[in-house]
């Protein structure tokens, strides 16, 4: 037999026994007898005696190879897989449980006492491995919840063994992420509790398992003073309901002072909990004691540091150390605010000790000085000036100076220390990625990662100033100088993060790596005393050149998820303050890290667009589900793909719907896998890829987030600062693409997302602001080299051409304004007409024809002031004539013919201009009131009331007026009301149908801008209406040609501009393909609709041909149909509509029409026409046959 089949049949003895003595020993006592319980006592007792000689082989009594090997082997008893074939599952669980209790209560020698002062050697790193094997085994089959709650009910019923314990828990901490939550939770219970019936016992129990969760790393359990302050540090902490609580708690404290160690003194002294000011005294006391405690283990309350430690340090730190950190931290003030701190100002006269022997001699530290003072040297001038620095200190420093200079010039070489830690670290990090690679090991990741942490807090000590939380981080990479140490381990733990990341990425996409990434990013902010290199490092990679030509697409892609990751933990990272001035103000870590990506070259908007593609498409797949997207995202390296996508993506500059494409609907697969494997397949390039993100449903929701959108203002800061002789695109790409950022973009975009919201005036005011911030505005690095190779004669010209659309609206704007300061009576003049003075108003009505009709905004509706100008000059003027009222009946009665504009705009404006006229025409005249003004006032009742549902007599009045009238109810009804009013309008023909032109002009200012009102609901009125006109042909007027006659609806052209007329076939065939079957039978059956379908398409055509029919912006709705949409619709319908019209109701001469209008129409429609009504066309073919 050899040694393995040796090795398998003693296996399979022992599992067998075991099992007998599980099944034996943990079967229910209920179902025994008296013999039966002897049997379970004896199995119980072998299976104790077994867990205790396991137990006793892990003690600090080194044993053999051969023993812990067997340890180990008995160990693997206790997995759920070796008896679950003859051992049921509720008696495996019983038997673990009793080890579990086993495990915590053996041999309890040592006190609490004894636990709190020896508590730090018992961490995660420092517990055996077959003890945390065990630990892992025995908790197999239980929650988290019922693991602590079973520790909880062990503590109070037992003594334990604290040290089994405290390890415990760190291996669960360590192994199960929910850990963290759960212990939160059991610490709020036992403080609750303590605090109900003052019990000292769960008071213990609290801090020693608080302290133990804060042995290990920041990315485990939160730091021992972030949970004091939590739990004790404001008034509503566990302590602050009565004076009672704050004695038990203080008193607990200050019997916990003997055995404390220095660190956890230390942090009861910095962040001390809530006292209210009339018990001041009690908390002294503990002061007082903490100190003197403090002084006898030789940790000096001098040597404490000027500024407060935010965490609680390992060992305890040296004075020398906790000096230099003071320095660096006074030196950062002063630089920040010019003036020496308070605490050190303070520290000169209070703690002078400490000040005199401690901070100068760190400060005074030899070095050699640059050659333009820094910070330091001015800082220290400023103590020399203040007489703080002794004048032999002082001279001494500078002959030390001196002396330094010269060694560094004569090459004197400072050997490294130690290199053990470093080659310990690469292998553990070359461990981590062997972990990630094997599948279920994901455990056994996290507690290699906490071995990782440990090893950097060795390469790296911790100091008291090592970390200041929420703090400042410097950035100064022009003078700053890293250590080969420094570079050194930021570079492995970088190569590692990268290499980790392509390693679990080939097994699956982000959104299933797990959570490996948060938690080693996480680690590391846990690591104050790296972040200024690793900040340093990573702004080098990010911003200088050279370094970007030895990044491959690994390093970019592992790069861009690790600041993801920054962006994730942003709240636990610390603000970055720079100098000379990177950035504006201080930002967070992300966020200056994306400060360091330039957009003016084309090499750099290349790298950029290349890393903010890949950081972007991670966080995305990483995110998962919408809800989470923005957690994943930074907003600034979004913001640099809005700018940089569409600039060298020319095809991206088309919104989705305009492409006829819906951005749920672009692929087969999860939209997940397709973008990651759009980034991380080695043939597929850049232009590629940012296409494909540009269409992804969420970063297409994403750029709907106000604070993912880029501003018009920030996207000419970013354009003002591209250097032209090195831009990516040419005069002429850069001519089109600028044209279409701001024409098109940003000119018709709503203010909320950043646009002009239509106006002209708004984007010219941008535009200077960001030329006068750019010459003007503060200075930093990354735009302080501008110089005249930038693009300002481009933005310069883009501002001359939105200045020359404003010019005819200026001008107008401008005879606007001489007309209102001019009398009213200046307007008009007074003739004789027949006999009689009358008032002439035509030039003023001239001006209103052919100079505001195609400028009014809305379309067809004067503005108030100059329709009150008019109507109150028509009133003064009467009164220089024989007849006031019967002059202005007459002037007014046919303005419905000669400038209808006139008479609509009144009508709209009646609630405002009707009290002003009124009291105009009393004070100027005491006849009654001029018919035609209450012919006005009449319309404007009664639209109301029809909108209302109120039954009243249509008064009589031009049906021009009235329609407008019910449009203008209507619309301030906001469209409710309208079925009825149509109801009440019963078969008064023409009011119908002017009511539908004014519907249609509406469909064309939505069709224009889509932002300012509904297409859908302006297409269900014309809709309506059109349902009440299918026995009627008279709305076909409204749509023939220019140059055709419109009968009675003639005046029509007078009071929409000649754009709006131009455009009424893109309202005809965007209304005529929403109506049913039913009626639009009914609608071709009247005579003439055919041939305006024709003259309508026909129009249309032309239109899509020279560019004038809409164009939806890129952030459309996606109601609002595109140019060819609406072709495609169009000549659908117009098909539909030839294969309806009966043959038999066609004329010869209305044939010979027909067959005029096949001239200008594509071939399938001639067709069409050719094959079922019998119209023939002329043969182009033969045509081109003789023209050859």
């Amino acid at each position: 037999m050899t040694s393995e089949e040796d090795g398998d049949v003693r296996w399979k003895i022992l599992t067998g026994v075991a099992s007998v003595l599980i099944r034996a020993g943990f079967e229910d006592p209920k179902n025994s007898g008296a013999t039966g319980r002897r049997i379970i006592e004896v199995c119980r007792r072998v299976l104790d005696t077994m867990l205790s000689w396991v137990l006793e082989s892990m003690g600090p009594t080194k044993q053999s190879q051969s023993t812990l090997q067997s340890a180990e082997t008995w160990v693997q008893v206790f997995d759920v897989s070796v008896c679950s074939v003859s051992v049921s599952r509720d008696v495996f669980q019983r038997f673990l449980t009793h080890s579990l209790t086993f495990t915590l209560t053996y041999r309890p020698r040592l006190k609490v006492s004894d636990a709190i002062a020896m508590q730090s050697g018992w961490s995660f790193a420092k517990t055996s491995r077959l003890l945390k094997l065990l630990y892992r085994k025995v908790s197999m089959l239980l929650s988290m919840d019922e693991l602590l709650s079973h520790m909880q009910q062990v503590l109070e019923m037992h003594e334990v063994n604290w040290q089994h314990v405290l390890s415990h828990l760190s291996t669960l901490l360590v192994y199960h992420p929910e850990a963290q939550h759960s212990l939160t939770e059991l610490l709020s219970r036992l403080l609750r509790s303590a605090f109900e019936v003052y019990d000292l016992e769960n008071m213990i129990t609290a801090f020693l398992l608080a302290r133990q969760g804060a042995l290990e790393s920041p990315a485990i359990f939160p730091s021992y003073s972030q949970w004091f302050k939590m739990s004790f540090g404001n008034a509503s902490g566990y302590h602050g309901n009565s004076k009672k609580s704050l004695v038990f708690l203080l008193k607990f404290l200050s019997d916990l002072v003997p055995f404390d160690p220095p660190q956890y003194l230390k942090v009861h002294l910095l962040h001390p909990p809530f006292v209210p000011a009339k018990h001041r005294s009690l908390l002294q006391e503990y002061v007082s004691l903490a100190k003197t405690r403090l002084a006898d283990l030789q940790v000096s309350v001098e040597e404490m540091g000027l500024y407060e430690d935010k965490s609680v340090d390992r060992v305890p730190v040296q004075p020398q150390c906790q000096a230099r950190q003071d320095v660096e931290r006074a030196v950062s003030l002063f630089e920040s605010t010019g003036r020496v701190s308070a605490a050190v100002m303070e520290a000169s006269i209070f703690r002078k000790p400490y000040f005199l022997s401690r901070f100068l001699p760190a400060l005074l530290t030899p070095r050699m000085l640059p050659d333009k003072a820094d910070a330091r040297m001015a800082f220290i001038e400023s103590l020399k000036k203040a007489e703080k620095i002794p004048a032999s200190l002082y001279s001494t420093y500078t002959l030390s100076c001196e002396k330094e200079r010269q060694r560094q010039l004569d090459c004197v070489v400072v050997e490294l220390g130690d290199q053990e830690p470093q080659e310990r670290l690469q292998s553990e990090l070359q461990e981590l990625r062997n972990l990630l690679a094997a599948p279920g090991r994901e455990q056994d990741f996290r507690a290699h990662l906490a071995q990782v942490s440990e090893t950097l807090r060795e390469v790296f000590p911790e100091t008291d100033g090592g970390s200041q939380g929420h703090g400042v981080v410097r950035l100064h990479p022009e003078t700053h100088t890293q250590s080969e140490l420094e570079n050194k381990v930021i570079n492995m733990v970088l190569r590692s993060f990268c290499q980790c990341l392509m390693d679990a990425s080939r097994i699956s996409p982000p959104n299933r790596q797990g959570l490996w990434a948060s938690q080693f990013v996480r680690m590391l902010l846990g690591h104050r005393q790296l972040l200024p290199a690793l900040l340093h490092r990573l702004w080098d990679l990010l911003h200088n050149k050279e370094a970007w030509f030895k990044l491959g697409g690994s390093h970019v892609l592992g790069l861009a998820a690790f600041l993801v990751h920054l962006h994730v933990f942003q709240s636990q990272c610390p603000l970055v303050e720079s100098c000379p001035s990177l950035v504006p103000q201080p930002l967070p870590l992300p966020e200056a890290l994306s400060a360091a990506l330039c957009c003016r070259t084309h090499t750099e908007m290349s790298f950029c667009l290349r890393f903010c593609l890949a950081a972007v498409c991670y966080g995305l797949c990483r995110g998962a589900s919408s809800e989470h997207v923005q957690d994943y995202v930074p907003s600034s390296l979004c913001k640099k793909l809005l700018y940089l996508i569409p600039r060298l993506v020319p095809e991206t500059r088309v919104g989705l719907e305009s492409e006829g494409l819906e951005p749920e609907l672009l692929g087969v697969e999860k939209e997940e896998q397709v973008l990651w494997r759009n980034i991380t397949e080695p043939y597929t390039s850049w232009r590629s890829s940012a296409c494909v993100l540009w269409r992804h449903a969420h970063f297409h929701n994403l750029r709907k987030l106000p604070a993912y959108q880029l501003s018009f203002a920030e996207w000419l800061a970013a354009e003002l600062r591209v250097q032209r002789s090195q831009d990516a695109l040419s005069d002429a790409e850069r001519q089109e693409y600028q044209q279409w950022a701001c024409q098109q973009q940003y000119l018709s975009a709503p203010l909320d997302q950043g646009g002009c919201a239509g106006d002209n005036q708004k984007a010219c005011a941008h535009i200077l602001s960001a030329v006068m911030e750019l010459n003007s505005g503060p200075q930093t690095l990354l735009c302080r080299h501008l110089d005249a190779d930038t693009c300002l004669p481009d933005i310069l010209c883009r501002l001359q051409e939105l200045l020359y659309e404003l010019e005819l609206s200026f001008a107008l704007h401008t005879c606007n304004r001489v007309m209102m300061a001019l009398p009213v009576t200046a307007l008009m003049t007074v003739q004789m007409q027949r006999g009689r003075r009358a008032v002439d108003c035509s030039t003023f009505m001239e001006h209103v024809n052919h100079r505001q009709r195609n400028v009014c905004i809305p379309a067809g509706l004067l503005p108030y002031p100059l329709t009150a100008h008019f109507y109150k000059g028509v009133l003064t003027t009467s009164v220089r004539c024989d007849s006031p009222r019967q002059t202005v009946n007459d002037a007014l009665s046919h303005i419905h013919l000669q400038c209808p504009l006139l008479l609509i705009s009144a009508g709209c404006w009646w609630a405002w201009l009707g009290p002003v006229l009124v009291s105009l025409w009393n004070r100027l005249s005491g006849d009654p009131q001029p018919e035609e003004l209450l012919r006005l006032a009449s319309c404007y009742t009664w639209s109301c009331s029809a909108v209302r549902g109120e039954s009243c007599p249509c008064p009589e009045a031009p049906p021009l007026l009235l329609a407008k009238c019910l449009h203008h109810a209507m619309e301030v009804q906001m469209g409710r009301g309208f079925s009825t009013a149509l109801d009440l309008l019963g078969q008064q023909r023409q009011v119908l149908v002017f009511l539908l032109y004014f519907c249609m002009t509406d469909l064309i200012s939505a069709l224009l801008e889509p932002k300012e009102k509904s297409v859908e609901n302006t297409q269900r009125l014309c809709v309506e209406i059109l349902k009440r006109l299918k026995d009627c042909a008279d709305w076909l007027q409204l749509f023939q040609p220019s140059d055709a006659e419109r009968g009675s609806y003639q005046v029509v052209t007078m009071v929409s501009s000649d754009r709006y007329l131009r455009l009424m076939p893109l309202a005809f065939y965007s209304v005529i393909p929403h109506l049913d079957g039913e009626v639009l039978v009914r609608l071709v059956k009247a005579p003439g609709f055919l041939l305006t379908a024709l003259h309508c398409y026909s129009a249309l055509t032309a239109l899509f041909l020279d560019g004038h029919t809409p164009v939806p912006c890129a952030e459309a709705s996606s109601t609002q149909p595109d140019s060819l949409q609406i072709m495609a619709k169009a000549r659908q319908v117009l098909l539909q509509t030839i294969s309806m019209c009966p043959n038999s109701c066609i004329s010869q001469s209305y044939r010979s029409r027909l067959q005029e209008a096949c001239g200008d129409l594509d071939p399938e429609v001639t067709a069409a026409l050719s094959s079922h009504l019998g119209i023939s066309s002329p043969d182009h073919s033969l045509q081109e046959m003789d023209f050859l």
